[in-house]
């Protein structure tokens, strides 16, 4: 029986989820697969994959805070509590700070829980909130999976959202460029439209990092999208997009730019009430990004949502978040 013929966008979209799944095996420091552990332990059997991300898994160190997303099968499995469960079904994820003694070292860890499908609605292009998408277009790594089926499915999910960033990139970026020009100009624009303590430079360490692996995503996600391009001798590439698409784009840019900011600050007061340890790990983060160290009253400890609007109106001032 001959084989069914498979399309240009479909065998380029089956190599770079190829790419991005052997991405995601990457060898971990022992440290980050046993807190992967001890996540999916905490699950009451409702966790299925524990991604790793961040500044750690392109250092290697164990210091600072290590960065999970916890992927579960339903949230009630995971809490147990039925506020918390709501809070995250209607404004994910929910954030969680977890402090595990791993060889008589103290692992920190900033943990993002959300259902999988949550997960997967997220690295839409169309979706409305960008930081998940732009997060997963960069490196990320399987710490702790289920098993094979939960990999596959992390792996699908994320090679939507390199191909949702390539989209924007294409339609934001500049006319022509080399692949790392289009992923640091989308990079610059999500990195606006968040209530950011990294400083603007924050994009060249992203580059800097597994460069040549932007390289050769960008084409790929372009083509599984559909997306005609051509390319020169020099390796400039020129994305086939009119005018009018572009204009549309920007429209639909300038709406995300504006709610994101807004939407970041809503979820800073949600993490008052979900965020175990929130407030000192914000502040940690804040001083570890921009040098700022800041002490909070005792009444902004004890009524976090009343205090929150000088705080940040006060980080904003200082530069500490932009």
């Amino acid at each position: 029986m001959t084989a069914p013929l498979i399309s240009a966008a479909e065998a380029a979209r089956a190599a770079l989820k190829a790419l991005l799944a052997d991405e995601l095996a990457l060898d971990l420091p022992d440290g980050v697969r046993a807190a992967a552990e001890v996540l999916a332990a905490r699950g009451h059997g409702s966790v299925n994959t524990v991604l790793f991300y961040g500044s750690n898994l392109r250092s290697g160190a164990l210091d600072g805070v290590l960065d999970f997303y916890v992927l579960v099968d339903s949230l009630r499995g995971w809490y147990r509590r039925r506020l918390p469960a709501a809070a995250n079904r209607v404004l994910p994820p929910n954030i969680l700070y977890l402090e595990h003694d791993y060889e008589g070292h103290k692992l920190r860890a900033k943990v993002a829980v959300l259902r999988s499908d949550q997960f997967l609605g997220a690295m839409a292009r169309g979706s409305l909130d960008t930081t998940m998408w732009a997060r997963y277009s960069q490196p990320a790594a399987i710490a702790w999976a289920r098993d094979g089926d939960a990999r596959d499915a992390a792996a699908e999910a994320i090679t939507e959202a390199v191909i949702s960033a390539s989209g924007w990139a294409a339609r934001l970026g500049p006319l022509s460029g080399r692949a790392r020009d289009f992923w640091q100009a989308l990079y610059k624009r999500t990195y606006s439209a968040e209530l950011r303590v990294e400083k603007a430079s924050r994009t060249d360490t992203l580059m800097a990092y597994g460069g040549e692996r932007y390289d050769t995503v960008l084409p790929l996600a372009w083509t599984a999208a559909g997306l005609p391009y051509s390319a020169d001798s020099e390796g400039r590439l020129q994305p086939q997009i009119d005018d009018m698409t572009r204009h549309a784009a920007k429209a639909g840019w300038a709406l995300r730019h504006g709610i994101g900011k807004p939407l970041n600050f809503i979820r800073l007061v949600k993490s008052a009430y979900t965020f175990d340890g929130g407030v000192d790990y914000l502040l940690w983060k804040i001083e570890r990004h921009s040098g700022l160290k800041v002490e909070l009253k005792p009444w902004q400890r004890r009524h976090p949502i009343l205090a929150a609007p000088g705080v940040l109106w006060m980080l904003r001032r200082k530069g500490a978040i932009r």
